[in-house]
């Protein structure tokens, strides 16, 4: 058989197919009124595994796989249809939407803001791109500034959350899962690394390059090039990594920070932008510990746990489809202390204003089992 002649007998099923679809969708509509009247929840697992065995025992054993990953997808679009008509807005959306009328229509210009590392950090050039007049608090470490947002120590925290050349902050992603926080705002800049040694020393002496390992990562070619005798060395900030290198007697001794660090400390720069990639860009998340939602905000990050059994992702994702949302951002972390369970971080390219989203927010925060809405909020380029 031709394959023109293949290919008609695929339309004429089709034709079928399409308004069996219809009908079967529409039936899905009753039975979405059947249960409002009688006040049931739209999920009733039960129903939809006794479906799905009876489609695979129908299927055969050729089929059985492909029917059930079908009638999967089908009884995903069937509820996400069942939320559509029984409307209503969810809990969390009636809390965004109370954010919207209560937040400022301005971002703020001055604010109290928490940074990791010291006078010099890329976390202060990301802060001071978002604020015109911030007051930086600076901590040791990424939890500790978790940890004044939580304890409302600072209004606004700046994080590094991923880089266009290392990938994703893991560390920060794990600290996420235990906080509960906002994010009202995202920024990227542009990472330069220099190599900063104290005044007048020459490449040829330095034995030891310290700075935070995603700028080590960054720099790898670099720092291949100068050979096994070169010492590196990790440390919890770039901009420390300066400071260490302008306290220290040694002469041997340089860092992988920003121009700006050479003039705060008092360094001079061996080499310019050192880095492997010229495109070398970090995002930067802008957080707080409430809801607000500024003008504009059209994108929404949320974190999902899903069962840990075959089709759970794309099931997740088929709902983004669905509705016609794009996926930004997909990035997964294990869960600490629960085997085989995993933390799903997404960015959503939606409008705050879109009812897609609230329908989505409704269907997610009726049926997963643990599901966090971390805020809706505009990128600075």
């Amino acid at each position: 058989m031709e394959l023109k002649e293949l290919r008609e007998q695929i339309d004429a099923v089709d034709r079928e197919l399409v308004p069996l679809f219809i009908k079967r969708m529409n039936l899905s509509a009753e039975v979405a009124e059947y249960k409002r009247e009688h006040e049931m929840q739209v999920l009733d697992a039960s129903r939809e595994r006794a479906l799905l065995e009876k489609i695979s025992e129908r299927a055969g054993e050729d089929f059985e796989e492909y029917a059930r990953t079908l009638y999967a997808t089908i009884l995903d679009l069937s509820r996400s249809y069942q939320h559509k008509r029984l409307g209503g807005a969810s809990s969390l959306y009636e809390e965004i939407s109370s954010a919207m009328e209560q937040t400022d229509r301005l971002f703020p210009d001055r604010a109290t803001v928490a940074c990791q590392g010291v006078e010099g950090a890329y976390s202060q050039l990301a802060a001071e791109r978002l604020f015109k007049a911030p007051n930086i608090v600076f901590f040791s470490n990424w939890e500790k500034v978790f940890d004044a947002i939580d304890a409302g120590l600072c209004r606004y925290a700046v994080i590094p959350i991923e880089n266009s050349t290392a990938g994703s902050v893991k560390k920060v992603y794990d600290l996420m899962i235990d906080h509960k926080f906002r994010i009202v705002r995202t920024v990227r800049i542009k990472i330069d690394h220099n190599l900063l040694a104290k005044s007048g020393v020459a490449l040829s002496e330095i034995r030891e390059i310290v700075s935070h390992e995603q700028a080590i990562s960054q720099c790898a070619s670099f720092l291949a090039s100068l050979g096994p005798d070169v010492k590196i060395t990790r440390v919890e900030n770039t901009a420390k990594a300066a400071e260490m290198v302008a306290e220290s007697d040694r002469r041997d001794i340089a860092s992988l920070s920003s121009r700006s660090c050479a003039g705060q400390y008092g360094l001079s720069v061996l080499r310019s932008s050192v880095q492997d990639n010229g495109n070398n860009h970090t995002r930067f998340i802008c957080i707080t510990n409430k809801t607000e939602i500024y003008p504009g905000a059209d994108r929404t990050s949320l974190m999902v746990v899903t069962p840990h059994k075959p089709g759970a992702l794309y099931r997740m994702l088929s709902r983004f489809n669905a509705l016609g949302i794009n996926l930004l951002k997909l990035e997964s972390r294990p869960i600490p202390d629960r085997d085989f369970e995993f933390m799903f971080y997404f960015d959503l390219e939606a409008s705050v204003y879109s009812p897609k989203l609230a329908q989505l927010l409704a269907e997610l925060e009726a049926e997963c089992d643990e599901f966090s809405y971390l805020g809706s909020y505009s990128e600075v380029i």
